[in-house]
């Protein structure tokens, strides 16, 4: 049987696709939209069995054109930008494209894994999976749990395996046609060879410069979960998936720049070296993020831990430094001071 990957040309999408590839797992469909082209580039070393537009897609789930039971829909197909505020399109294409994804899935009894987001908190200071610590702040995070909603409503129903993915701060290979919504990583990555420096935001919502804190979770960790639950079709609920550990913004700018420290045969320097020698600067805080920014983010992973999750996550410090050997080897000999 056939895996199906939406918005499998996209970040997460195509580590799901590469992760699954070196199980042996070659009959996969990947289903995206490459209006936007560049992103076949993440599918370049992959092995897939086909190809379909997300709308073709859509158009033959629902006349019933597949005739063959897929094995699985890992669904991580959506728009994430944060800053898009059309509602009519996020509402579509994340919310009702999800729900017709859903009803085929349990129809035919199908595995259905699914990206939701940690959005969906909001500025909360809670992150449990619980609806008292929910409040998003923008239509995409109202998207993702509003859909998560609908999952818990038809919960008690299902016929097959449902499980939602609260992905935290995720970083790592295959983001790099994200543009300004690719990780902190990926954008000092390229600062730091421009200039020698990284930019962050200065303080706010009472936090110092660079000292808002996110739970940065490496892509490699993110398609473990994933395969974990493809694993276990009788283990179901929306997850969170992050590390547990919140870091600052300034432990991923240094992770960075020690990283290029290291492949230039230098030693790594702590936080106060490289702000005194200006290789981190900080920069206004944008008017258009306040009040709409998560200042601070930590997955309670308790839940995950008792659906049987044991595997340890790598800190920033361990998954940012081999992201950046990844990225540097693939981008040429590094540079900056």
């Amino acid at each position: 049987m056939m895996y199906v990957v939406t918005g499998g040309a996209g970040f997460i999408g195509a580590n799901l696709v590469k992760a699954l590839n070196e199980r042996g797992e070659k009959n996969i469909l990947v289903v995206d939209d490459l209006e936007h082209g560049d992103k076949f580039k993440n599918l370049v070393d992959c092995e897939i069995a086909d190809y379909l537009d997300k709308r073709d897609f859509l158009e033959r789930i629902t006349s019933g054109e597949f005739k063959k039971k897929f094995k699985a829909i890992l669904h991580e197909g959506a728009c994430s930008d944060t800053m898009e505020h059309n509602g009519v399109f996020m509402m579509g294409n994340n919310y009702e494209y999800s729900k017709a994804l859903l009803h085929y899935c349990q129809t035919r009894r199908i595995p259905y894994l699914y990206a939701s987001s940690a959005a969906v908190y909001g500025t909360g200071k809670v992150f449990r999976e619980s609806r008292e610590c929910e409040g998003p702040l923008n239509v995409y995070g109202y998207s993702k749990w509003q859909f998560d909603q609908y999952v818990r409503r038809l919960f008690p129903k299902r016929t097959a395996q449902i499980v939602g993915f609260r992905y935290f701060n995720v970083y790592g290979d295959r983001e790099q046609h994200k543009g300004r919504m690719a990780s902190v990583a990926f954008h000092h990555f390229n600062q730091y060879r421009e200039s020698g420096k990284v930019k962050l935001f200065e303080g706010c919502d009472g936090y110092g410069n660079g000292e808002q804190r996110r739970d940065f979770i490496s892509v490699e960790d993110v398609a473990a979960v994933n395969l974990f639950f493809l694993d276990h079709p009788q283990k179901s609920g929306i997850f969170n998936v992050g590390t547990g550990r919140a870091q600052t913004f300034n432990d991923v700018a240094a992770a960075v720049i020690n990283s290029f420290r290291r492949m230039s045969g230098k030693a790594s320097a702590d936080l106060k070296s490289l702000q005194k020698e200006g290789q981190i600067a900080y920069i206004n805080f944008p008017d258009a993020l306040k009040g709409k920014y998560q200042s601070f983010t930590q997955a309670d992973i308790a839940t995950l831990r008792r659906a049987g999750y044991k595997k340890s996550f790598m800190t920033v410090e361990e998954g940012v430094g081999r992201y950046m050997a990844r990225l540097a080897k693939k981008e040429g000999p590094v540079s900056g001071p």
